[in-house]
């Protein structure tokens, strides 16, 4: 049993609905790391604690649904954000709260998986982000699926902003050392091969 067996189940979002704009109009879930899709490395990791896996993609939808309980896509088809994949997620999750993860952090393990969980607990009614240093990391959070009218709202009102929403929700922060390599963001080409 890992820390996580100690928590109810969630639901969880993968996104992978971008334009993939730094990986030259690639999807990048599905780009090959280290033998798999950038997808595939999550899904295994996230598995464990959920019978509720979602992955938010615009493109490519018989690849995904391999990984997945079920898919979900932006109401839109000019790419709006992840802030709409993070709405649709809300949307279709079954369980009280979302864990959203974004398709290219390979690197995320299950010890920060749980921490997450954890924390997230303390204050069940308010959401979470990571934070790496300095920085907020929106994409890296647990929504509370009754923030999903908020959420809808805010979108309704014209913000694309995810940290912007959760904060004003009352964001708790998971704090995470800035060069904690579990949160390196694979985007590029370049890092990618790195």
């Amino acid at each position: 049993m890992n820390a996580a067996d100690t928590l109810p189940l969630c639901s969880v979002l993968l996104l992978a609905g971008g334009r993939g704009q730094r990986m030259g109009g690639r999807d990048k879930g599905l780009i090959d790391w280290r033998g798999q899709p950038l997808i595939q490395h999550l899904q295994g990791c996230v598995r464990p604690m959920t019978d509720d896996l979602i992955i938010s993609c615009n493109r490519n939808h018989e690849h995904y649904a391999a990984f997945a309980d079920r898919l979900v896509h932006d109401e839109s088809s000019d790419f709006p954000g992840p802030m709409a994949g993070m709405i649709a997620g809300l949307e279709a999750a079954r369980h009280p709260v979302l864990l959203v993860l974004p398709c290219d952090v390979p690197g995320v393990d299950e010890v920060l998986l749980a921490a997450m969980r954890h924390t997230q607990q303390a204050h069940p009614d308010r959401p979470l982000m990571v934070r790496q240093g300095e920085f907020w990391e929106p994409l890296l959070c647990i929504v509370p699926k009754a923030h999903l009218t908020a959420m809808r709202q805010a979108w309704d009102a014209g913000e694309r902003s995810p940290r912007r929403v959760l904060l004003a929700l009352g964001a708790q922060a998971l704090q995470c050392a800035e060069d904690d390599p579990r949160l390196a963001n694979l985007n590029t080409p370049q890092l990618l091969v790195r």
